[in-house]
């Protein structure tokens, strides 16, 4: 089982409810599964180790991958709240690593002597606290990332004029990296390529603006970062399909 250190990674158990949960559909899966590597207890043999009850089961592989499955019913965070978690590699903070490789070898260690129906609801309170840290410091993330894309987008929507502007030039603003930068854009859409559709877009808009009526295919290009009308006249009609006198004409 291929399971990245440091990351968790939440899937749902059945052919059916994973597609679902991949495409987005209303089946709720009977369970959910946490995979997490961490260090394996010492007493842990070759084939592993591996506890099932009702309603949960702890699956412990020597390579050092902890599986951890919960009905989903049992859980009070719901499956659709789950959704940013699910099938991908969720970065978990070592803190959390430590709590939950703490309370694996302490199970493991005492299973013996515990009751097995408070085991049982040990470890779904256990898999519950996992998710919802997990899920909580997803959410900050996705949020902080957000919040640098709007910074980004801004400072390059203010600048579109500066035919320099540029990854380097919006990094420095931002007081991030170039590869940082380009983490906020992740969505197969460059920093470049997402520039030159800003600077379509605002030529779209005072091409179709009445008032601008007067200025000239030149005047609009520079207005937009374009080092030329012959080379705004290009890339616009590369990207829309017509050049900027046939788009204000229509």
């Amino acid at each position: 089982m291929d399971v990245a250190g440091g990351v968790l990674t939440v899937r749902a158990s059945g052919a059916a409810a994973a597609k679902a949960a991949l495409t987005g559909g209303a089946t709720t899966p009977e369970h959910i599964q946490l995979l997490l590597r961490c260090p394996v207890p010492a007493g842990v043999g070759g084939a592993g180790a591996e506890l099932r009850f009702p309603d949960c089961s702890l699956h412990v592989l020597p390579a050092g991958v902890v599986a951890l499955t919960v009905a989903e019913a049992r859980l009070t965070v719901g499956f659709g709240e789950l959704k940013p978690l699910m099938f991908q590699p969720v970065p978990v903070d070592a803190a959390l690593r430590s709590v939950f490789s703490g309370a694996v070898a302490h199970v493991l260690a005492a299973a013996h002597v515990l009751d097995p129906h408070g085991l049982a609801h040990h470890l779904v309170g256990l898999a519950e606290l996992v998710l919802r840290s997990a899920l909580r410091a997803e959410l900050d993330r996705v949020d902080a990332l957000a919040a640098r894309r709007r910074e980004a987008l801004e400072y390059m929507r203010e600048h579109l004029a500066d035919p320099e502007l540029g990854a380097d030039r919006v990094a420095e603003a931002l007081f991030i990296s170039r590869r940082r930068l380009y983490q906020l854009f992740d969505d197969g859409q460059g920093v470049a390529e997402r520039i030159r559709g800003l600077r379509i877009d605002r030529a779209k808009a005072l091409l179709a603006d009445p008032a601008k009526a007067g200025r000239g295919i030149g005047e609009i290009a520079r207005d937009c970062g374009f080092v030329s009308a012959a080379h705004f006249s290009r890339t616009f009609r590369q990207v829309v399909g017509s050049t900027p006198s046939q788009y204000r004409a229509r």
